[in-house]
């Protein structure tokens, strides 16, 4: 695949992301996104944090996630929202179980989206 494709890509994935937050935040009254911008900045905050920060998370709850069988990710995932909350002016939750509900119905949202557009994964 050549360069522009790859950033057409990435563009593409990245405006989808931003309207699955928008959306996500339309259906949910404990979130708001201020305009679709800050939408985009979101999807690519959260999309960094899943590569940064995630990992780390996971490592260290390694143990709570095996008693759990594996819900406490719902948990990191919420952690992130909230994280991602606190960067950006224009996003606010408003509160942990609005974040992990935040983060159920972006997941469920961004795989319906991977699925009918074919255009592989969006953020988790």
């Amino acid at each position: 695949m050549s360069k522009p494709k790859e950033v057409l890509g990435i563009l593409f994935q990245l405006v989808v992301a931003g309207l699955a937050v928008l959306f996500t935040a339309y259906i949910l009254p404990g979130i708001d996104v201020d305009d679709y911008l800050t939408g985009i900045v979101i999807a690519a905050l959260l999309a960094l944090l899943n590569l940064t920060i995630k990992p780390i998370l996971i490592f260290l709850t390694i143990p709570i996630t095996l008693v759990t069988l594996g819900l406490f990710l719902l948990v990191i995932n919420a952690v992130l929202v909230l994280i991602a909350a606190s960067i950006v002016s224009g996003f606010t939750v408003d509160g942990f179980w609005w974040a992990l509900l935040f983060s159920l119905i972006l997941s469920l949202v961004n795989s319906i989206l991977g699925i009918s557009l074919g255009e592989g994964k969006f953020i988790r």
